[in-house]
């Protein structure tokens, strides 16, 4: 899509910005770079906006568990958590992603559903959401997008308009606006809702084979889910449902647990694959890639005490471990950035020392030290590397075993098209083929009530089409029913006294 705005934009410094689109890549599907000043520094000052909370996913909970893993999946990834008979404890949190601290737990909204697993070679981070794709596949877009899910900036109100002037402007949101727009975006508990990792990853074997793969969590519970009525009664009634929900569960000894499944995509597949593999916005269908079962996953304690234990719960999925590596995927290089700098603005500096984020296997050898609220240290031990006095350091030279190749021009550029790349044909599949009648009656009818919502002008123009553009037939019911809801609204004044 065209700029309309011409004059563009500027630094913090006053030059002209190169792009608020698009982040700085290695060709248009390789990796963001660290010379990207631009995007870095959006990024850093996006962090800091809001202090203390965390910036988008700041209501939520969770619970300590288990992953056991009963499946041998040795032939994909040397990792020592994904082992056969291996057991690793882990913690999980579960959030929305617009709503503060005091926003109701059933409002309409993806779930994070992030988890730290202590395994013995590290702490691993699993960063995803109860959806397998997400609105945005450049990270430069993200502070605009959870922007535009907030509040306007003159009345403190969140609204509508701005919520779809942004989605329809960005018609990569498609999927998954579609997702939420669908039962999906109301879970009934989280213990009844599936997890994902969401982004494309890398798994590495003993013998240094590289696969992609995709993480899946579905619940044992099955899968339930709030109606419109349903959520906002309980938002009214207890806006903490999910919190007490999961808390009380745990305390019964109702322990929830995810069947841990992955899609692995041979690596030079995703060369070739009808769809780019790294997009966050699509998924693999399981036709192609089916699911291959590793483990299951157990919730069984919960935190002693919720500030120490959720609130400084620190995620990244850029902590990773050998065997697992990341992607070319755009929006998870941004986001193996973006994490841990919001911490260090949120709780500090040494957040990894809070007992939480510390690892539980081995001794912790890094040559971070001091900063606000330093707690370990190194003695009198070297603070520099190399050194001769008898301090380890790290020193890996040549190829890395999770890299890949890229090769390029630098750019700035959405994602070169595979064959059957879009952003409207997986939304329209799952509108036609995944959701039953009753459900694309519910989606017809969310929508129309969302769009009623003060979207108004060019910007409903473009939601209409917007819809019609993910099915045309659902386009048209949605757009019948919000002209039919509109006339018949009474004229401002003329309504009853």
């Amino acid at each position: 899509m065209s700029n309309d705005n011409a004059a563009g934009s500027t630094t913090g410094s006053g030059a002209p910005a190169p792009s608020d689109r698009n982040s700085l890549s290695l060709g248009s599907n390789g990796p963001i770079l660290l010379h990207d000043v631009h995007f870095l520094e959006q990024m850093a000052h996006f962090n800091r906006e809001k202090v203390p909370e965390r910036q988008p996913h700041a209501k939520g909970s969770g619970a300590f568990g288990v992953l056991e893993v009963s499946e041998d999946v040795s032939q994909y990834t040397k990792a020592a958590l994904f082992q056969k008979g291996v057991s690793t404890d882990m913690l999980i949190r579960f959030s929305t992603v617009a709503g503060e601290m005091g926003s109701p737990d059933t409002w309409r909204d993806v779930r994070g559903f992030s988890m730290k697993f202590y395994t013995s070679e590290g702490n691993y981070d699993l960063v995803g959401n109860n959806t397998p794709i997400f609105f945005l596949r450049d990270p430069m877009k993200f502070p605009h997008f959870i922007r535009s899910q907030k509040r306007l900036p003159d009345s403190g109100l969140r609204d509508n308009h701005m919520q779809w002037d942004f989605w329809t402007l960005n018609p990569e949101s498609a999927h998954q606006v579609t997702y939420v727009m669908g039962d999906r975006g109301l879970p009934r508990t989280w213990r009844h809702m599936n997890g994902y990792g969401s982004h494309t990853y890398m798994w590495i074997n003993a013998s240094g084979e590289k696969f992609w793969v995709k993480y899946h969590f579905h619940t044992n519970q099955g899968m339930e889910f709030f109606n419109n009525a349903e959520a906002a009664a309980m938002a009214g009634q207890d806006a903490d449902f999910h919190r007490r929900d999961l808390f009380e569960a745990i305390k019964r000894g109702e322990h929830p647990s995810w069947t841990l499944s992955v899609q692995v995509m041979p690596y030079d597949d995703a060369k070739t694959y009808r769809f780019n593999p790294f997009d966050l916005t699509k998924v693999w269908p399981h036709r192609d890639y089916p699911l291959i079962k590793v483990g299951t996953m157990t919730l069984n304690k919960n935190p002693e005490n919720f500030f120490g234990d959720i609130e400084q719960a620190a995620f990244s999925p850029g902590n990773t471990v050998p065997g697992i590596g990341l992607s070319p995927d755009k929006m998870l290089l941004g986001r193996a950035f973006a994490y841990n700098d919001a911490q260090r603005n949120r709780i500090g500096t040494n957040f990894h020392q809070l007992p939480v984020n510390r690892p539980h296997g081995g001794d912790v050898n890094t040559y971070m030290f001091d900063g606000q609220m330093s707690y370990e240290n190194s003695g009198a031990a070297p603070v520099y590397a190399p050194n001769s006095q008898g301090r380890s350091w790290a020193d890996q030279t040549g190829p890395v075993e999770e890299g890949w190749e890229t090769d390029g021009e630098m750019v700035r550029s959405a994602y070169e098209l595979h064959a059957e790349d879009d952003d409207f044909g997986q939304p329209g599949t799952m509108v036609r083929e995944v959701f039953d009648e009753a459900q694309r009656d519910r989606l017809v009818d969310q929508v129309s009530g969302s769009l009623l919502g003060g979207v108004h002008g060019e910007v409903l123009e473009r939601a209409l089409q917007y819809w019609k553009n993910v099915d045309e037939g659902i386009g048209k019911r949605i757009e019948e029913k919000v002209r039919a809801d509109a006339a018949s609204e009474p004229a401002e004044g003329m309504g009853e006294g």
